[in-house]
Order: C-alpha cells, then sequence, then structure tokens
C-alpha cells in the first residue's frame, strides 16, 4: 500500500516536472528567445530540428558535386579560384550544420549514415545537371539566391546553435549570390551565342529553384509546425512570393527572360502573380527519379568510404591525446601525493627533534 502511494507521488512529481519545463519552453518562444541545448524541448521540436537541420547540412554536402565538377573547366583561372572558394564554403556549411545538428542530440556518424542509406533526404535542385558553365551562373543567382530568401529569417530560428550556424552561412551565400549574378551578366552581354547559353541556363534552372521552398502552405503540414515553434518564420509560399518579387527587376537588368508566360505584376497585391510549378516533376525528383540522384549518391558513398581513413586516423588520435591526458593527470596527482607524504614526513621529525 506503501509502495503503491510512493509510486503515485514519483508519477505526480515527474508530470508536474515536466508541465514547468513545457510552460518554459512555451515562455522562451512567447518572448522570441533562444532555445539552448541545455534546455528542455518537446521531443517533436527535437525530432523536427534534428530532420530539418540534418537535411540542410546533406544539402551543403550533396550540392558541392555540380559545381566541383566544373572546377577544372571553368573558362579563367579567376573563374576557377572564385569557384574553389565557393566550394570550400559549402563544405564548411555543411559542418557547421552537423554541428548544430549533434547538439540536438543525434551523432554525426548516424545522420551520415541516414543520407547514405537514402533513409535522409537533401533539397531536389541538385538533383539537376550542371550543362554549361552558364549554369553556374544560373546556380549562384536562381539556387543561392532562394537559399538566402529562405536562410535569413532562420538566423532568428528559436534554436539558438541553428540561428547563429546561419548568421554566417547567410553571409558567405550573399557571396556566392553575387558569383552568380556576374557570370550571367558576362554571359548576357557577350556573343549571341553566350546570352543565348545563359537563357537556356535560367529555363531550366528557374522552375526547380522556385520548388526550393518546399511544396504549397496546404501540403505542408511540416512548415506550419515549424512556424509554431519559431523554427521558421515565415511559410513557404510566402517565401516564394519573396523571390519571385527579388528576381523579376534582377532578370530585367540581366536582359534575361523568366520562363513564366503568366508571370505579371499584380497592381492590387503588390506582388508577380506567376505560373502553377510542376509538383509531380517535384514529388518524383524528391523520391529519387531526378536526372542526377543515382549519381550524386554513388558519389557521395564513395567519398564516405575513401575518406574512411582519415576518420580512423582521426579516432585513433583523439584516443591516444585522451590516453595520455588521463596518464598525465594520473602522473600529477601522484607526484602531489608524494610532495604531500614528504613535507608531512618533514614535520613529523621536526616535530620529533624539537621534543
Amino acid at each position: 500500500m506503501n509502495r503503491g502511494h510512493t509510486m503515485t507521488e514519483q508519477t505526480t512529481t515527474a508530470d508536474q516536472a515536466t508541465t514547468a519545463e513545457q510552460q518554459h519552453f512555451d515562455h522562451l518562444l512567447s518572448e522570441d528567445s533562444r532555445v539552448e541545448p541545455r534546455d528542455w524541448m518537446p521531443k517533436a521540436y527535437r525530432k523536427s530540428l534534428t530532420r530539418q537541420v540534418s537535411q540542410h547540412a546533406h544539402s551543403e554536402i550533396i550540392g558541392m558535386q555540380p559545381e566541383a565538377n566544373w572546377i577544372t573547366r571553368a573558362p579563367s583561372l579567376k573563374r576557377k579560384a572564385v569557384l574553389m572558394a565557393k566550394v570550400q564554403d559549402e563544405a564548411g556549411h555543411g559542418l557547421y550544420l552537423y554541428s548544430a545538428a549533434e547538439t540536438l542530440g543525434t551523432p554525426r556518424s548516424v545522420l551520415n549514415e541516414q543520407l547514405l542509406s537514402g533513409k535522409a533526404k537533401y533539397s531536389s535542385i541538385f538533383n539537376y545537371p550542371a550543362r554549361t558553365w552558364a549554369d553556374m551562373g544560373a546556380i549562384g543567382w536562381l539556387v543561392d539566391g532562394a537559399a538566402i530568401c529562405n536562410q535569413v529569417p532562420l538566423c532568428r530560428a528559436s534554436y539558438g546553435p541553428y540561428g547563429r550556424a546561419m548568421v554566417r552561412i547567410c553571409k558567405e551565400e550573399s557571396f556566392h549570390q553575387r558569383q552568380g549574378w556576374e557570370i550571367l551578366y558576362e554571359l548576357s552581354h557577350g556573343t549571341e551565342a553566350q546570352k543565348q547559353m545563359a537563357q537556356d541556363a535560367v529555363n531550366r534552372f528557374y522552375g526547380p529553384a522556385l520548388q526550393m521552398f518546399g511544396p504549397p502552405d496546404a501540403d505542408s503540414p511540416n512548415s506550419q509546425q515549424s512556424m509554431e515553434w519559431n523554427i521558421k518564420r515565415f511559410s513557404n509560399d510566402e517565401l516564394r512570393q519573396r523571390f519571385v518579387d527579388m528576381i523579376v527587376p534582377q532578370a530585367e537588368a540581366l536582359g534575361l527572360t523568366l520562363p513564366d508566360p503568366d508571370l505579371k505584376w499584380n497592381e492590387e497585391r503588390g506582388h508577380y502573380d506567376y505560373g502553377q510549378l510542376d509538383w509531380n516533376e517535384f514529388m518524383s525528383v524528391i523520391k529519387g527519379s531526378g536526372p542526377c540522384n543515382v549519381q550524386r549518391m554513388k558519389r557521395r558513398r564513395e567519398a564516405h568510404a575513401n575518406g574512411a581513413w582519415v576518420r580512423e586516423a582521426a579516432e585513433a588520435y583523439a584516443q591516444r591525446q585522451a590516453r595520455e591526458a588521463a596518464e598525465a593527470a594520473t602522473s600529477s596527482s601522484q607526484e602531489d601525493a608524494n610532495e604531500d607524504f614528504t613535507v608531512m614526513a618533514g614535520r613529523g621529525s621536526a616535530e620529533l627533534i624539537g621534543a
């Protein structure tokens, strides 16, 4: 009887603790404050964030592939150097984000395994081929431009490590967008063949870039929940509209045409109207049937396998450092103990002599 009473008390105490923690979490969100790794958070919040942040990290890593292919084909030394810097940035972004995801409790090795096994997704835009040098411009201007629209609000994400990582990432993405713009500007003001190359690249990447913001709001339950948790600040459709409004005048400055016959200014709304996107194609690419899905994952698995010796060496080095630190600590403790013993023995001898 007493044991049952004790168990009831323990359950009540646990419930009260959970209620207090939930209230603290809700208070942080209501005050637009940050949730930090040490704070209590609902399991659903942790799970949703882990999915979003790790997917973002996977996208940065996979996104290196289409551009890395053009490093050896860049038309000049300057272009090659800039493209190499950009690809290195993308690698860094992936590492920042994996670090942020790890603070949620999932080891990086598990996150990598989820990507390699196909369980985790990455941005569908990277499953399209980069056929010409102009594609480097379209990826920079449209793809990185869409990323900026999507990611700048994430600098205020409720989860601290994610928001802080996004501050640096967005600064570097602005450089990437400018690099793409410059490539397209040079091509669109070059020969007729160069201008046509630029237009063709824009034609192919325009639709997939708009799809980067995710499905329409009506088909995206995760988006609404993320907004309630202050992870996202704007819905998919709101971000997509911002992007369209931004790139229309930029396309005019480039002298290029956006491939959307329904694109026009709506005076009443104060925004540009745009046509329907091919969401069937989007879902097909997400499910693995895009032009480059198989190739992208094949190369990622090969890179992971080829890097095994680096991971093993790093692990062995870390273990050795830990072992040496432990031995040094033990040795230091022993020396301190010996010194204390010597001092005490000296005091004892002095007392005997004095006696």
